[in-house]
């Protein structure tokens, strides 16, 4: 794909930067119902405090791309896990999800990967889901590497539907960081996982959804995706499907976009996050609400101390820098 440095950076950091903030919109919503959302904000607007582990977990993503770029390979990440986040995690991990946790545990007993994302319960977790963004931001307009990569990552701490529902968002972002409408973004998500993948049917039913204009788009939304009768939220089909349907619903507006899906409840932070990356990918920098923008400082590593201290729009930009070498040197 031929596009400037400029262009990229800006897209780039539109992507990091909505991250951030539906990450950061939807944290006092997490696991709430729409109902108990409209009683207590109306319409969740305004960022109120930080953001979560999902936000964290996107630095730390993209500092393995600055790292090893393509080359990237999943004993790498598995390196990184024991280098930078083991020795410095001496308490709990404030905010981190299941799978996470017992990607940590695993490592520490001296498991691999796979072996380290299938021995706990959670494989099926959106915890890729939530940082899968700086993969496609690295890929732009190419959403099977960007599904690749990520797979590298999630073959750490996942499995199955945990691991597609991470391919599923760095395709999105991949294409949307290429210039394709929602549609096409969406139609990517899909192609880079099994059509009868449950991810995949709730894409499928997300869109399905949509097209057919309910009255109540919330409501559709949650009978035809959520799994009403398991305790958790942190489900990657039932997210990632939520947060493309929140794409599609505000046509790739970030505001339009985030608010929406924060207003779905259930692991509203990481749909806010997911779908603020998607749409922060398409329009940029610009694309995300100034008042928002402004809320967004470092983050302060209360789940993964190693990457305190550091701003979603830097790491933005030295993902920016090293796909522009990249891009240069296979030219």
């Amino acid at each position: 794909m031929t596009v400037t440095h400029d262009v990229l950076r800006d897209r780039a950091r539109g992507c990091l930067l909505g991250l951030a903030a539906g990450d950061a919109l939807g944290a006092p919503a997490e696991n709430l119902t729409p109902a108990e959302i409209r009683r207590r904000w109306g319409r969740l607007t305004e960022i109120e405090g930080g953001g979560t582990d999902d936000t964290e977990y996107a630095i730390f993503a993209a500092s393995l791309l600055v790292r090893h770029g393509h080359e990237l390979t999943a004993a790498d990440v598995a390196a990184a896990y024991r280098s930078q986040i083991i020795p410095l995690v001496t308490g709990p991990m404030r905010g981190a999800g299941f799978s996470e946790l017992g990607t940590i545990e695993a490592l520490r007993r001296g498991l691999q990967p796979p072996m380290t994302g299938l021995t706990h319960s959670h494989g099926w977790s959106d915890g890729l889901a939530m940082r899968a963004a700086s993969y496609g931001v690295f890929c732009p307009g190419d959403p099977a590497e960007a599904a690749r990569l990520v797979e590298q990552d999630g073959l750490v701490s996942g499995s199955g539907e945990g691991i597609l529902g991470g391919r599923a968002v760095a395709g999105a972002v991949a294409a949307a960081m290429g210039g394709a409408a929602p549609r096409e973004v969406v139609s990517a998500a899909l192609s880079v996982i099994p059509a009868d993948s449950w991810t995949a049917r709730n894409v499928e039913r997300a869109r399905e959804v949509f097209d057919n204009a309910a009255p109540d788009l919330v409501e559709a939304l949650h009978r035809a995706l959520v799994v009403r009768h398991y305790p958790w939220t942190d489900v990657a089909p039932e997210a990632v499907a939520l947060a493309l349907a929140a794409y599609l619903a505000g046509d790739g507006d970030v505001e339009a976009v985030v608010t929406f899906g924060v207003s779905l409840g259930r692991d509203a932070d990481t749909i806010g996050a997911i779908a603020g990356a998607i749409a922060g990918a398409g329009r940029g920098e610009r694309g995300v609400p100034a008042r928002w923008a402004a809320k967004i400082g470092p983050v302060t590593g209360k789940c993964l101390p190693v990457v305190a201290g550091r701003h979603v729009l830097d790491v933005a930009d030295e993902l920016a820098d090293e796909l522009a070498d990249e891009l240069a040197e296979g030219l």
